[in-house]
């Protein structure tokens, strides 16, 4: 028996992230190669013939599993019963400006978005915030968007993940598959603390633990930790432009392993509602270890936190907890 199409909206579909996150999904990587999908594409005004120009070309690949495409810049529409929301689009930071004027610019985008997601969003929407600043911009969706269990709002932090997973495939010469168990906490900013004290990578003698194999503390504890912190800059430097490829590809594999579920044995990082969890306050959206099973997430119970982990957890929570009060602070 044929499988009903899901419908997966991508807002900021005409940038980068959304230009390479469409066809992805439109070939299963997404939901999986027998799952056939609706995109409901949206953007803003002025880059609306854009948008439809994405659309020409989704149409021209003659993706299989694609069963219908809406290109449109009103956010009623695009939000019309969809299952899963990717939030692509929101305001970047320019020269210049303040840090609370890129939150109050992007508190009214999230506001807005949130309104129209409640009201005509599929009643069990899956959301995925990507657009900066991630966490907090999870938060004010989650707070004017009631009606949607908090439980599926989250954000991107499977990028941070997925390029620590990189940096120690390349420090041990194996392959990344071979890497579990990695974790970012905490904020989708400089100071989120990517920790491998758990993590460990398959070898042909079983699993070993990452600090066992790179036996070099001094490098995990500082070159490591900044550059995972700090690769969204270097790309930037590099290319000219921010992440976009591996943005996609993570949202793709937060999204698949939240729906799809996680394999035994090995978790992912979500940024998630806190319930108080290792001591970090709740009512953040931060940044902790999750298992997924049939559509939902558990955050892993009973990991042992050192002091050097505690500390870097703590500045990044203190960070997200600054980030908070100055949403707020927009709403007034």
């Amino acid at each position: 028996m044929a499988r009903s199409s899901l419908k997966v909206m991508v807002n900021g579909a005409a940038g980068q992230i959304g230009y390479a996150i469409v066809p992805m999904i439109a070939r299963g990587v997404m939901l999986g190669p027998d799952q056939p999908v609706i995109l409901h594409l949206l953007d803003i005004e002025p880059v609306a013939e854009a948008l439809n120009g994405v659309k020409m070309e989704l149409t021209d690949a003659a993706f299989p599993l694609l069963k219908g495409v809406i290109a449109t810049t009103d956010p009623i529409e695009a939000c019309m019963g969809v299952n899963i929301a990717v939030m692509v689009g929101g305001f970047p930071r320019k020269e210049g400006m303040e840090r609370k004027d890129v939150m109050s610019k992007n508190v009214s985008i999230y506001k807005a978005q949130a309104s129209a997601l409640e009201k005509h969003a599929a009643e069990d929407c899956k959301v995925l915030v990507i657009a900066n600043p991630a966490n907090t911009n999870a938060l004010i969706l989650k707070e004017f968007a009631p009606s949607i269990p908090e439980k599926n709002i989250t954000c991107l932090t499977r990028l941070d993940h997925n390029r620590a997973s990189g940096q120690i495939s390349e420090r041990l010469d194996v392959q990344v598959s071979d890497v579990k168990n990695v974790i970012i906490w905490g904020n989708h900013s400089s100071t989120q603390y990517p920790d491998v004290s758990h993590a460990t990578v398959h070898t042909s003698r079983g699993e070993k633990p990452v600090r066992e194999l790179v036996s070099d503390d001094k490098w995990l504890n500082d070159e490591f930790i900044t550059t995972v912190q700090q690769r969204g800059a270097a790309i930037i430097k590099a290319r000219k432009r921010s992440s976009a490829l591996s943005a996609a590809s993570a949202a793709c594999d937060h999204i698949r392993d939240w729906v799809l579920g996680t394999p035994k044995g090995t978790w992912v990082s979500m940024g998630v509602y806190s319930d108080g969890s290792y001591g970090i306050q709740p009512g953040l959206v931060y940044s902790f270890p999750v298992t997924c099973e049939k559509g939902r997430w558990s955050i892993v119970q009973g990991l042992m936190i050192d002091e050097f982990s505690r500390a870097k957890m703590d500045a990044t929570e203190k960070e997200l907890a600054e980030e908070k009060s100055m949403a707020y602070s927009c709403l007034d």
